[in-house]
């Protein structure tokens, strides 16, 4: 019997799992990778990143760290080498298709209209159809060439942190056009060598704008390379509860928030009278962990001090998988001046700088400045949505506030057939994570389970959607795996794996959780 051919559309992390998964299954998978290398995000960074999740935690679970790694969040450049180890180690270059850059996709064989009309995923609940292909078009980036390659199911791990920068929208004549200095989005910059990223800062007055791990990281490097002399300024709309490494005591926050006891304290989608009953009568005690974490932080970064005390819950950042680690010192370079940060909701560019619009005031303040670097984001949902020819399947992301299309068990989509996704919603660990997704669909295509109807998986969408924005409030995001031992638990579930993978009644409820637990499935009867 001819092998099923799996398309899988990116080398990152998610696409080298998926690629090794489907080889488990005696697939035959083929990678489609633009860039030269594997590592996705990890192949070229800024200077100075690091992991932000303990590198316990992010790991592959056949193939922990090494030995000679022994900082808790290695540096950028151990963390390509671990990936591309891996690679190497379960062979899985000669699988990859390099400089091969993904133009489009295109299922053939049935119409929309058929498609539409589907009660069940693929028309038969199962994970091929023998009537449906996609076309996979891809352009050589070498040689300039086209080709066309069909297979029997796609898996796209294209990322959602690269490629397709989100850039603010500015009214007419106010944009960048207006500036006469230089306007860069924080993936140009990482794209610079290390020495011509120092090279375009030094000696320059910089304005970084937003507040998540790019900017910070940014910020810092601004800073030790002009100092005092020339400021960096870093403009933000909403204060963040960026988290040490560690709490006081050497506490890691997996102890915290990566164990049962610790979901016991919340409600979550589709919970019996009992357990909802359990999580209302120990809200209090989750309030005060929450409280415990805020007063730490507020302490150890001194927040109240220069305003940046946020007002919005620690708990609820934390169900926004939007949780980012401080560099250590940065509030230090804030007191003596090297950073100074900027609260602003709005801003626009005129001929010498930016014109912020202060709060609370509502005046508009010029800021002179020689360089503008936009940490502010990217545009996951753009990428994905416009890999796909089909109208119908681009506009499945239409009516979606989230920034990727929604998916049950966010891995596939029940009304796109043969396809998944892998790799763009965000938990604790996302190497982890999408270890977790891989498995799963790994034993989805090999027959171990089926899936419920189209009708069953869409209103299991609905349920957590609506328990998402309970939980995080104006914080919300759809791609969000907030509940991260209870999305693994549903992934056990329909594989028939026992989801409870500690021994002893105290280790399951108290221990943190983490990808070597996984290592070694044990079937359930």
């Amino acid at each position: 019997m001819e092998k099923k051919q799996i398309g899988i559309i990116g080398a990152g992390i998610s696409g080298l799992l998926a690629c090794k998964y489907m080889l488990s299954k005696g697939f035959d998978p083929i990678v489609f990778e633009a860039k030269s290398d594997v590592g996705g995000v990890w192949i070229k960074t800024i200077a100075s990143t690091k992991l932000q999740t303990p590198k316990t935690m992010y790991q592959f679970s056949d193939f922990p760290w090494p030995s000679s790694v022994t900082e808790n969040l290695p540096a950028q450049h151990k963390v390509f080498d671990y990936i591309q180890s891996y690679a190497q180690h379960f062979d899985l270059i000669k699988h990859i298709r390099f400089n091969t850059k993904v133009v489009g996709i295109e299922y053939e064989g049935l119409s929309d209209e058929e498609i539409q009309s589907y009660s069940l995923w693929n028309g038969n609940g199962q994970p091929f159809n023998f009537k449906g292909k996609w076309k996979v078009v891809v352009d050589n980036i070498e040689n300039n060439s086209t080709k066309v390659h069909k297979v029997d199911f796609v898996i796209l791990c294209v990322g959602r942190f690269c490629d397709v920068p989100n850039i603010p929208e500015f009214p007419p004549k106010k944009g960048p056009e207006a500036f006469h200095g230089k306007v860069i989005h924080s993936m140009d910059y990482a794209a610079m060598d290390y020495e011509s990223a120092a090279n375009f800062v030094k000696g320059k007055q910089v304005i970084v704008v937003g507040f998540h791990k790019s900017a910070i990281d940014i910020a810092m490097e601004c800073s030790e390379a002009n100092g005092l002399k020339n400021p960096c300024t870093v403009l933000y709309k909403t204060e963040q509860w960026n988290v040490p490494a560690n709490l006081p005591w050497r506490l890691p926050l997996t102890c915290l928030c990566l164990n049962r006891f610790s979901e016991l304290l919340v409600h979550k989608p589709g919970e019996g009278f009992l357990l909802s009953l359990l999580a209302t009568m120990l809200s209090p005690l989750r309030w005060t962990f929450s409280k415990f974490v805020e007063i730490q932080i507020n302490k150890m970064h001194r927040l109240a001090k220069y305003g940046m005390v946020p007002k919005h819950d620690f708990s609820q950042q934390i169900s926004s998988c939007s949780l980012a680690t401080v560099p250590e010192k940065f509030y230090d370079r804030v007191e003596e001046g090297s950073i100074i940060l900027k609260k602003s909701q709005s801003f626009s560019f005129f001929e010498e700088g930016i014109l912020v619009d202060g709060e609370p005031t509502g005046t508009t303040t010029p800021l002179k400045t020689d360089v503008v670097i936009l940490a502010t984001g990217f545009r996951g949902d753009q990428k994905l949505r416009d890999i796909f020819v089909s109208q119908v399947f681009q506009d499945y992301k239409q009516g979606s506030s989230d920034e990727t299309f929604p998916l049950y068990r966010e891995i596939v989509h029940p009304r796109i057939p043969q396809l998944a996704v892998i790799g763009f919603s965000e938990s604790f660990s996302n190497l982890h994570t999408s270890e977790m997704k891989c498995q799963w669909l790994a034993e989805l295509l090999d027959g171990t389970f089926k899936l419920p109807s189209i009708k069953e998986m869409e209103n299991d969408m609905v349920e957590l959607d609506e328990y998402l924005k309970r939980s995080s409030g104006q914080h919300y995001r759809r791609s969000c795996i907030a509940l991260y031992i209870w999305y693994h638990d549903q992934l056990c579930k329909d594989m028939g794996w026992n989801p409870k993978r500690k021994k002893g009644f105290f280790a399951e409820l108290f221990e943190p959780y983490g990808p070597l637990d996984y290592v070694s499935p044990s079937r359930s009867n």
